[in-house]
């Protein structure tokens, strides 16, 4: 049981990804991370477009997926 949910964890972490990655090269993705750059060198803050959570969570779901998959109990 543990490998399915492992491949559907996988999976879903590379759509995300996927997702990421397309966002970022778009127009808007490009948009997103300018204004977050002149909106941190105006205040100071630690704004991050919404691209980079993807890309993260992504690349975090792959990583369990692949433990879970790898790693899964053995059956008796």
């Amino acid at each position: 049981m543990s490998k399915i949910i492992g491949i559907i964890l996988i999976l879903v972490g590379g759509f995300l990804i996927y997702k990421g990655a397309a966002r970022k090269d778009s127009l808007a993705g490009g948009l997103a991370e300018t204004g977050s750059d002149i909106a941190n060198k105006v205040d100071g803050g630690a704004r991050v477009p919404d691209h980079y959570y993807y890309l993260i969570g992504g690349g975090i779901l792959v990583a369990v997926g692949i433990g879970a998959t790898v790693g899964g109990r053995k059956a008796m």
